[in-house]
């Protein structure tokens, strides 16, 4: 697993998030995620309510797209760097993993915490949804074995059917609304306890690190179990 260098967006402009949060989530290591209200997250007076850490908020965040089953009845939350190898390695048996089972929604949050180019694919990728080309962003940038540059990055995005310069101004018409889904991706990993990538969320479970492909399918049997004893 890949720790972060320096986070895109540090908890230090967010005093006091990481620590009720975690304290709220009451977050088991490697086990069951409690979600709360958006109420119940702030529990010191400079934390302000965003309804970051709702289950709606980590599983269906509405300014990510979905990959997989987007009717599935298991979802997987990867928290990733384009930059990590760990997080390049597990992809493929991830895909497989959810082509196999058939009801799983993938949900791929960026969080560039490697430095400057992983930040400019992760902006890049998520300026691709304007467009409808998040997921082929995300595969291109995610399959490549060498080292990412800002020109490699928008390299692979126009071999994959991107439209560079319309990402890019995209990208510049709703760099606060980009940023704002970063910012909150990152929220969310600090709060899980999360150190580097990847890390998931499998339904309601923490798994930090890489699961092999028989692992990711216990996660998700584990993930229908507790759903199935509400």
């Amino acid at each position: 697993m890949v720790r972060p260098v320096k986070s895109v967006m540090s908890s230090s402009n967010h005093p006091g998030i990481l620590r009720s949060r975690r304290d709220a989530l009451g977050i088991l290591a490697l086990g069951t995620v409690a979600f709360g209200s958006g109420a119940a997250l702030a529990k010191s007076d400079d934390v302000k309510t965003d309804n970051v850490l709702t289950e709606a908020a980590v599983l269906r965040d509405p300014d990510i797209p979905v990959a997989g089953n987007r009717d599935g009845d298991v979802t997987i939350v990867e928290y990733f760097d384009y930059q990590c190898p760990y997080c390049r390695k597990v992809e493929p048996e991830l895909r497989q993993v959810a082509q196999d089972d058939g009801k799983v929604r993938l949900i791929f949050k960026d969080w560039p915490i490697l430095g400057g180019p992983s930040i400019y694919a992760a902006r890049m990728a998520l300026a691709t949804r304007y467009q409808e080309k998040y997921i082929e962003a995300h595969d291109a940038m995610i399959g490549l074995n060498a080292r990412l540059t800002e020109a490699g990055a928008r390299d692979l995005l126009a071999k994959a059917g991107v439209d560079v310069d319309r990402a890019t101004k995209d990208l510049e018409k709703n760099a606060n609304a980009i940023d704002t889904v970063l910012a909150r991706n990152n929220d969310q990993a600090k709060a899980f306890g999360f150190r580097g990538t990847p890390s998931f969320i499998v339904g309601k479970f923490r798994v930090p690190g890489v699961l092999t492909m028989a692992q990711f399918d216990q996660a998700i049997a584990d993930a229908r179990a507790a759903a199935k004893k509400k």
